[in-house]
């Protein structure tokens, strides 16, 4: 049977940790700040840990993480 294949632009936005949950960045933060206020953008810094409903379709997605 062939290899699996890793979905690229899942892991490009997520990463497995040691302990098996999946981190995951803030949205809205990439470009357009000017509009958003300070606090609004120090409230989207780290990271977070993706919802227990979405970790399955995330796993499939990167079957070796």
């Amino acid at each position: 049977m062939p290899k699996m294949k890793t979905k690229k632009a899942a892991a490009k936005r997520f990463q497995a940790r040691g302990s098996g949950s999946i981190k995951r960045a803030h949205a809205t933060k990439r470009h357009i700040l000017t509009k958003r206020t300070t606090k609004n953008k120090r409230q989207l810094r780290g990271t977070l840990t993706v919802h227990p409903s979405d970790i399955q379709h995330v796993r499939d997605m990167m079957p070796y993480a």
